[in-house]
């Protein structure tokens, strides 16, 4: 990296230093938002494995010492977490537009998400539930406002540099996620699972270091509070929290009381409230009397796209759930006569997204200037028919397994690879349909929106875990595969009436 620091000619414009030719504060933000990702990824790979160590269906080849849950709890308790990763990122993104300013908040994120893995190295199921709450918190209020900081180093949006310093800073997110599990991974599978999570607060305490004292390098900007509370706003802000501190105080102080506490008393309310929210927002936003015609048509066709995107993540997400407990109970642990842990299947996704991506940039440039470039509806289409096909796919190995015989890994790297060639299909153009149709009272808060979608597919799969379904059945593995082939054609073939409410949105 130090290599890539280089300093342009005494005397000309722009003659400090610069990171690959962006300003020297992208260094900054590459660096914490690689460290972010290595402690958040790192984690995310021993997490379900970690649930079910110790128990009857933990896999012969892992360590025991851990919770020694079943795989539908552990099922759901991952879903659950991811799917609060990115609900958080709404309240935190509010955060640092109106409390604390973007670089104020990523810093008390880093403090948080560093405590929350160091409660995760300490036995027991409070502090592992303790630690999750905080990592997911913690990752919120970052993952809102590092990429605000990012656009702030910029001269404005017609910055000819601004979208290569994003690529950059991209590929900072997949460098982190890609090197975690053959670091946290492996000694967390392999050695001590508490030792693990310690490494993921020791990656992030290292970006949270580089950060503050790289800080000098970024915007001004950055810690610029856009919209502060009033002081009115502030006391009935903190009313209204406290509150709702007392009420489910309360509550749950009564169940404990009665002696009916169990797991699903804290796990089915988040899980509703991760489906009810984004359905809230959604009709909070479409019923605004504030929006012209023109918003409202568009606000309709995004529905569309938020409901595949949800399908999408539902089954997309279970890459660390439902694929990883396969891999580390069915799967062959080498490849050609090399150790393989069940954690390294999780560095396949970031991998694959940094070889396939510019890849795909090239192929939908080179087909635009053929005028044969898909257009949004059927990129979206095509995520879905992927996703659906990479768990039919699936379907050959479990049966190949039902035996006690353990397959190839070769099966889940092509299911991966799937997989990942479908989110370049759908993640990139939702994030871009997301500001194209955005109504311009919403330009700001459609972001999290979109977030919004992964948070409603994570909790569907934890609500059907918590309903007793058997996620790591062949036969709700093909249920969901069917239902992301049939969204995917749904969407085609009502690609022109989505196209209508689109309006001059391509």
């Amino acid at each position: 990296m130090a290599s890539s620091l280089t300093k342009a000619s005494t005397g000309t414009p722009g003659s400090e230093k610069t990171f690959f030719g962006h300003p020297r504060g992208l260094a900054t933000l590459f660096m914490t938002e690689m460290w972010e990702r290595f402690s958040y990824y790192g984690m995310r790979a021993l997490l379900v494995l970690y649930l079910v160590s110790g128990g009857a269906e933990a896999a012969t080849g892992s360590q025991g010492g851990g919770l020694a849950m079943t795989m539908a709890t552990a099922t759901a308790i991952y879903s659950v977490y991811v799917a609060m990763v990115y609900l958080m990122a709404m309240p935190g993104g509010w955060f640092g537009d109106r409390v604390w300013g973007a670089r104020k908040t990523v810093a008390i994120a880093g403090f948080v998400i560093m405590a929350g893995h160091g409660s995760l190295a300490l036995p027991g199921q409070a502090a592992f539930f303790a630690g999750l709450a905080l990592v997911a918190i913690g990752s919120g209020l970052l993952k809102a406002n590092i990429s605000t900081m990012v656009g702030h180093l910029y001269d404005g949006p017609d910055d000819s540099r601004r979208d290569g310093g994003f690529t950059l800073f991209y590929i900072g997110i997949n460098l982190g996620a890609f090197i975690a599990p053959f670091i946290v991974g492996t000694v967390g599978e392999k050695v001590n699972w508490h030792l693990g999570f310690l490494l993921a607060a020791a990656g992030m305490g290292i970006g949270l270091v580089q950060f503050l004292f790289g800080t000098k390098h970024l915007s001004a900007q950055s810690s610029v509070v856009p919209n502060p509370l009033s002081p009115a706003e502030r006391k009935s802000l903190l009313v209204k929290a406290a509150l709702v501190v007392v009420v489910a105080a309360v509550f749950y102080g009564i169940v404990i009381g009665l002696d009916m506490f169990t797991l699903n008393w804290a796990l089915v309310p988040i899980t509703l409230a991760g489906l009810i929210i984004p359905v809230a927002v959604l009709v909070r936003i479409k019923r605004d009397k504030d929006l012209d015609k023109t918003e409202q048509s568009k606000m309709t066709g995004y529905i569309w796209f938020f409901v595949a995107a949800a399908v999408f993540w539902m089954i997309y997400d279970q890459g660390g759930s439902t694929l990883s407990l396969f891999a580390d109970g069915k799967t062959s642990g080498t490849v050609f006569g090399l150790g393989f842990p069940a954690t390294w299947y999780q560095s396949l996704n970031p991998l694959f997204v940094m070889s396939l991506a510019p890849v795909f940039a090239w192929l939908w440039l080179w087909l635009a200037r053929k005028n044969q470039e898909p257009n949004t509806i059927v990129k979206f289409s095509m995520g879905l028919v992927l996703v659906g096909a990479s768990f039919f796919i699936f379907i050959v190995p479990m049966n190949m397994a039902s035996d006690g015989t353990k397959v190839t890994p070769l099966w889940l790297v092509s299911i991966y690879m799937i997989q990942t060639i479908g989110e370049l299909c759908l993640s990139p153009v939702g994030l871009s349909v997301t500001t194209k149709m955005a109504p311009k009272k919403y330009a700001s808060q459609m972001m999290g929106v979109w977030f919004l979608a992964v948070t409603a597919g994570d909790c569907t799969t934890g609500l059907l875990s918590l309903a007793g379904v058997d996620l790591n059945g062949i036969g709700i593995i093909a249920m969901q595969a069917s239902l992301a082939v049939a969204a995917g054609f749904a969407i085609f073939m009502y690609r022109k009436k989505v196209q209508t409410l689109m309006g001059g949105v391509h």
